[in-house]
């Protein structure tokens, strides 16, 4: 008595022993329908897709994160807003949100919004104002704003406490009380963890984002 051929085997023996022809053939139903019915719906997603695309593609470079952002935020957008939509699942409008909160940390990333946003507390503002030097004659001279560090700090008051015990890259060696180096470390662990959130929120759902 022979043994018991795997199934699998037995399956590929029946293949091989047929013409190539006749594979092909006894391939067209089955390929009708799971895919050749729908071929007109799938051309017309691929030319919206191809819209879409159309303008991240033309203005894309090889150049730095900036252009990666762009492809990410683009991506996430449009599954955001299908995922929502759609509403096929429990967890659907949560991962929309999600999604959404990753495009907009991107921006803020790209943008260095962190990097940059104390120096809204440092504007500077020059005007003039005629000087009267006893002389007959005027001079002029320029005014600047006053520094709102303090408001800062504020805003971030644990991250002002960590850069107040030594964190930062910026040295504040021999000028540990110069506003300006405290608020320059405050923004760069700012965006030092814009950088793991959206990461962090990446690698603990991208696998669940799905309709």
């Amino acid at each position: 008595m022979e043994p018991e051929k795997d199934i699998f085997k037995e399956w590929a023996d029946k293949r091989a022993a047929k013409s190539y022809i006749r594979r092909k053939l006894e391939f067209i139903p089955i390929w009708w329908n799971h895919d050749g019915k729908y071929m007109h719906r799938e051309f017309t997603r691929g030319v919206k897709n191809l819209i879409y695309w159309f303008p991240i593609i033309w203005k894309d470079r090889n150049w730095d994160s900036h252009y990666i952002f762009e492809i990410f935020k683009h991506k996430l957008t449009a599954q955001a807003n299908y995922i929502a939509e759609q509403d096929r699942h429990t967890r659907a409008q949560y991962d929309a949100r999600d999604m959404r909160l990753c495009v907009k940390l991107m921006k803020l990333i790209d943008d260095e919004f962190y990097e940059g946003e104390y120096s809204d507390y440092h504007k500077t503002k020059n005007w003039f104002e005629p000087l009267d030097d006893n002389t007959g004659s005027s001079t002029w001279e320029s005014r600047q704003l006053k520094e709102t560090f303090d408001d800062y700090f504020a805003k971030y008051p644990l991250i002002h406490k960590r850069v107040l015990n030594g964190e930062g890259v910026f040295n504040r060696k021999g000028r540990e009380d110069e506003k300006q180096l405290i608020a320059m470390n405050i923004g760069h662990i700012n965006q030092t963890r814009a950088h793991s959130l959206l990461f962090k929120i990446m690698k603990d759902n991208i696998q669940g984002w799905w309709d």
